[in-house]
C-alpha cells in the first residue's frame, strides 16, 4: 500500500464520517483500501462492482466533498474495483474506473477478449459489421456457484462437461428445475469454464425465446440457411427454457436438424427447462427422445446450511458484514428459491444504507413483511404465536422456551399446527420460529393435534375457535 496514499485516504475519511453515520461508514468506507496517489489523482480498491456503484449512486457527493478538500480543486478519484478475488495460484483481477463513470465503454486493464463469430443471418436485419457474441454473464461461474446436496449431480456433471465438452457421455446436458433454483447461472458457469479454457471453443448462450425469434426472422428474410449455417459452426450451444419451443412446429424441425449436426459432430448441447424431458408437452417425440440420450440432471431448493452458505457468499463478494442470527432467520424463512433470497438481500442492504441503521433481526423482519409473499400475509407464524399465547393465557416467550409443562406444550402444539396449517412454512422453518426446533418435533405436534381433535371435543372446539380468527385475518 503506497503511503502517501493511506495518509490522503485517512485525511477523506475524517472528512466522510462527519457526514455519513455510523454504520454507513463502518458498511462501505471502512472496507475500501487506497492503493496509490498519482499526482493528484487518488485510486481506491474497492471490493466489488455492487460496492462501487452503490458508491457512486449514494456517497460521490461525499467522496467529491473530502476529494476537494484534501486534494484541491484539481484533486481526483479512481476507483480499482475488484471483480475476481484470485485464488493461491492468481492474483485478484481489478478494472479501474474514474469516478463517476459507473458504464465507461473502455475500461482499463481489461483482459483480452476472443474475437467473436459473426452472424451472418443477422447482417441483413442489422449491421454488415454486427457480432454475435457468446452471450454469457462473465459473474456466472462455478466459483460463485455453491454447491449442496441440492444441485450436486448437476454441478459435478457440469464440471465434466466444460472440461470435456462433446466428449463425454453427458450430451445432451438437460438440467431442470423451478424458478430462481440457478438453472442459468450453472448452465453460464459451463459455458464460461469452456469458453476461458485452453481450447479455441464458441460457446453461445441463447435463450429458446430467441432462437424462435432468430429463426422467424430469417424466415420473413429469406435468409434460413445462414441461420442454419451459423448455429451449426457453434462448438457449444446452450439453450435455456427448451420447453418454449412446444407448439412451434418450423422452430422444432429446425432446432432438430441442428440437434443432430451437432451432436454427429461431437459438439456440445446443454439445455434447461422447468421440468424434467417425461413431462415436457408440445414437444415432437423424436425431439424428446434424443433429449434423453445424455444426462438429465435436476435441482431442489437448497437447504439449511447451503442457504446460509449462499448468504454468506453473496455478502462476502460485496464486501458486506451483517450478523449470524440475521443470517439464520434470512436462511430459514426463505425457502422458496434462491431469487427470492438474493432479492431479499439487496432490499435489506439498501434499507439498511438509505435509513442509516443497522442490519439486525428487527431490521430483517421488517424486510421480510414486504417482499416474502409468506410473510406478506397477515396470518404470520408471529401472529398465530401471539394469538395462540393469549388463547391460553401463557407468556409469548414461554412457547419458544424449554420447558416441558403439559399447558405450554399443548398451546405449542396448537401454534405449530395452525403454522403448518397457515403459512407455507416448511417444518424445518416452523420449528426454528419455536425456539430452534427439529422438524420431527412439529410433525408430531400435528399429529397430537389431529388426535386430540378426534377424541377430544372441548379441545375440538377450542381449535376450530381460533381458527376462525385466522381464517378472518386472511380474508
Amino acid at each position: 500500500m503506497n503511503s502517501e496514499a493511506k495518509a490522503v485516504w485517512d485525511e477523506c475519511l475524517r472528512v466522510i464520517e462527519e457526514h455519513v453515520n455510523e454504520q454507513s461508514f463502518s458498511t462501505w468506507f471502512k472496507p475500501i483500501n487506497p492503493v496509490r496517489l498519482d499526482g493528484s489523482v487518488l485510486t481506491i480498491q474497492v471490493p466489488s462492482q455492487f460496492f462501487y456503484e452503490w458508491l457512486e449512486d449514494n456517497y460521490v457527493q461525499v467522496l467529491k466533498l473530502a476529494i476537494k478538500n484534501i486534494l484541491g480543486p484539481n484533486g481526483k478519484l479512481e476507483y480499482a474495483v475488484v471483480v475476481d478475488r484470485g485464488n493461491s495460484q492468481n492474483q485478484p483481477y481489478v478494472v479501474s474506473y474514474p469516478q463517476g463513470n459507473i458504464s465507461p465503454n473502455k475500461k482499463k486493464n481489461e483482459k483480452p477478449v476472443k474475437e467473436e463469430r459473426r452472424s451472418p443471418f443477422e447482417m441483413q436485419s442489422l449491421d454488415s459489421q454486427a457480432l454475435l457474441k457468446s452471450n454469457l454473464n462473465p459473474n456466472y461461474t462455478f466459483n460463485s456457484y455453491i454447491e449442496g446436496d441440492c444441485n450436486r449431480l448437476a454441478r459435478s456433471a457440469g464440471y465434466a462437461v466444460a472440461t470435456k465438452p462433446g466428449v463425454t457421455s453427458f450430451n445432451p446436458l438437460m438440467i431442470y428445475g423451478g424458478v430462481g433454483l440457478g438453472k442459468t447461472h450453472l448452465i453460464q458457469a459451463i459455458g464460461n469454464e469452456i469458453k476461458n479454457g485452453p481450447e479455441d471453443k464458441f460457446v453461445l448462450y441463447v435463450s429458446s425465446e430467441k432462437f424462435v425469434n432468430q429463426f422467424m426472422d430469417s424466415i420473413k428474410d429469406g435468409n434460413v440457411k445462414s441461420f442454419t449455417n451459423f448455429y451449426m459452426q457453434v462448438d457449444v450451444l446452450i439453450i435455456d427454457d427448451i420447453q418454449f419451443l412446444a407448439g412451434k412446429d418450423r422452430t422444432q424441425e429446425m432446432f432438430f436438424h441442428i440437434f443432430n449436426h451437432l451432436h454427429q459432430s461431437k459438439k456440445q448441447i446443454i439445455m434447461t427447462s422447468d421440468c424434467p424431458p417425461r413431462d415436457l408437452k408440445g414437444l415432437e417425440e423424436r425431439l424428446l427422445s434424443r433429449f434423453k440420450w445424455g444426462l438429465t440432471a435436476d435441482l431442489h431448493m437448497p437447504d439449511f446450511e447451503t442457504r446460509v452458505a449462499i448468504i454468506k457468499r453473496k455478502m462476502q463478494s460485496e464486501g458486506i458484514y451483517i450478523p449470524d442470527d440475521v443470517i439464520e432467520y434470512l436462511a430459514y424463512t426463505v425457502d422458496t428459491n434462491i431469487r427470492e433470497l438474493e432479492g431479499v438481500l439487496i432490499s435489506l442492504i439498501a434499507h439498511a444504507s438509505l435509513n442509516r441503521v443497522e442490519i439486525d433481526l428487527g431490521l430483517a423482519k421488517t424486510i421480510m413483511k414486504n417482499i416474502v409473499k409468506d410473510i406478506e400475509t397477515e396470518v404470520g407464524i408471529d401472529f398465530i404465536q401471539k394469538t395462540v399465547s393469549d388463547y391460553y393465557g401463557i407468556k409469548l416467550d414461554d412457547l419458544k422456551a424449554k420447558t416441558r409443562k403439559k399447558e405450554i406444550v399443548v398451546a405449542r402444539q396448537v401454534a405449530m399446527y395452525f403454522s403448518k396449517e397457515f403459512t407455507n412454512h416448511s417444518l424445518k422453518s416452523i420449528g426454528y420460529h419455536f425456539g430452534g426446533r427439529d422438524h420431527s418435533t412439529v410433525i408430531h405436534a400435528v399429529q397430537t393435534v389431529n388426535d386430540l381433535m378426534e377424541t377430544d371435543t372441548s379441545f375440538r372446539n377450542a381449535i376450530n375457535e381460533q381458527r376462525k380468527k385466522f381464517k378472518m385475518r386472511s380474508y
